[in-house]
């Protein structure tokens, strides 16, 4: 193996290369352009000469989009980090890519044996793309980067690195096969939209360990995007995720939205969720299906956020509703909670389109708190995406009184060792333990419920109730 070093030393005496993350914020100048092909060149050459690791020493380099190879490691020391242009016309789109392929900080597209490794940092420099700070939102600039776009890539491993402040999606892969993840943190500003931790989009054969993510978006979302450069990569198939800690302003593990090809055999296990907006969901909005999915082994903390954000405290979250008026919404089916233990301020939402739209979900040894600890009113539902105004974003949202269970449209449900309290003198407004409505096929066995019908502590949902 080449080992080659990305060596700051060289560049010593040149002004525009900051040594400090205090200088580099302040920074106006722009990136000299030796400065910006370094790194590449030195990745460009190991790849050429069959695969080695480029080592990226201790220091702040800043940099414009870097492409990785076939057989490259990249790996950062402790110490070091790699942070991302603020100017976007540094991340440029090569030639030959379509329209729709997303402008990333580092890229890489149809390579084999990739690895990114080491103690260091990779960092989007999203607080240079905020146009605006909200009460509980950033408002974005108009052009923003992805952190990582990998099309096609076969045997890629990521482990050790923390990633931080993406401007958007953070680790986006798509169409990869025989991905390993282990061991990241991915650190997000918890009010950045769209900056989703970890998405497996039309990827096969993935495992994802060991790792601890916060994100203002979802926290680890697998999905099936549509777009003309993607399509022929297929559905995702074969995907575990295991003890892995996750903090959401979203959903903290979830499939869906986009599902424009099928998703099957997906294992999540042994995590923590803690105060996220939705804790385990799938959220299908698209054509496809979505098949054979177990959810256990999984302690579950949901608070309410703001509207702004997607969910309403959920701790599991089933929904089958179009998009669109001009969409329409494929199966879940063949779906396992197990051995979850749940402490939330909504209860469970099954949501259907239709009966036939959710088939075969189980809800095994499941335990659900209902309590209340944040400022914001309770008492909603969030059906988003749905049909209506706004793209199907403003209908949504609306006042709904909170159930442990709301089912709703289903068919072949079982739910086998199911406990639900409501914890007193919380502010918790709980109309009971079971709403039930177009269900097809329930099975109950062993449900120990202390709630009693129409049981209210707290305030009341509206000055009527």
């Amino acid at each position: 193996m080449v080992c080659r070093w990305f060596v700051g030393r060289a560049h010593a005496k040149d002004r525009a290369l900051p040594v400090t993350c205090n200088e580099l914020i302040n920074l106006k100048t722009k990136i000299p352009k030796k400065l910006m092909k370094w790194l590449q060149e030195q990745i460009d050459q190991a790849s050429a000469d069959g695969g080695g690791r480029v080592t990226v020493p201790r220091g702040v380099w800043r940099c414009g989009q870097v492409r990785l190879r076939s057989g490259v490691e990249l790996h950062l020391e402790a110490g070091a980090v790699l942070l991302c242009s603020e100017d976007y016309a540094d991340l440029e789109r090569r030639e030959g890519e379509a329209r729709d392929t997303p402008r990333a900080f580092i890229c890489a597209r149809d390579a084999e044996d990739v690895t990114i490794s080491g103690a260091g940092v990779i960092d989007g420099n999203g607080r240079a793309y905020v146009a605006e700070e909200l009460p509980h939102i950033y408002r974005m600039k108009a052009r923003r980067p992805r952190m990582f776009c990998l099309m096609g890539v076969k045997r890629l491993t990521i482990s050790g690195v923390t990633i931080r402040d993406a401007a958007e999606w953070s680790l986006w892969l798509c169409g990869c096969e025989r991905v390993t993840i282990s061991g990241i943190r991915l650190l997000n500003d918890l009010k950045t939209p769209n900056a989703d931790g970890i998405g497996i989009d039309r990827c096969k054969d993935v495992t994802i360990s060991g790792c601890h993510i916060e994100a203002g978006d979802d926290a680890i979302v697998l999905k099936t995007t549509r777009g003309a450069d993607r399509e022929h990569y297929g559905g995702v198939e074969n995907v575990t995720v295991s003890g892995c800690h996750l903090k959401s302003t979203s959903s903290a593990l979830v499939i869906g939205c986009e599902i424009a090809a099928p998703v099957r055999n997906v294992v999540f296990d042994n995590c923590v969720v803690q105060s996220s907006h939705r804790g385990l969901a799938i959220n299908h909005s698209f054509e496809s299906d979505i098949e054979h999915v177990v959810f256990s082994n999984i302690r579950v903390e949901t608070r309410i956020f703001d509207r702004q954000w997607w969910g309403c405290g959920e701790p599991i979250y089933v929904k089958a509703l179009p998009w669109t008026e001009r969409d329409t919404v494929g199966r879940i089916r063949h779906v396992v909670f197990r051995n979850i233990r749940a402490r939330a301020e909504n209860g469970v939402v099954i949501w259907g389109e239709r009966p036939d739209r959710i088939q075969d979900v189980r809800l095994e040894n499941v335990a659900l708190t209902l309590t209340r600890w944040s400022k914001y009113r309770g008492g909603e539902l969030d059906l988003r995406p749905c049909p209506g105004a706004d793209n199907g974003l403003a209908a949504g949202v609306f006042q709904h009184p909170v159930h442990a269970l709301m089912l709703h449209n289903a068919r072949d449900l079982a739910l086998d060792g199911v406990t639900l309290t409501v914890e007193r003198d919380s502010g918790v407004v709980c109309r009971g333990p079971l709403e039930i409505s177009g269900v097809e096929n329930l099975k109950l066995n062993n449900i120990l419920s202390k709630i009693s019908a129409k049981e209210t502590w707290g305030i009341p949902l509206s000055p009527n109730d």
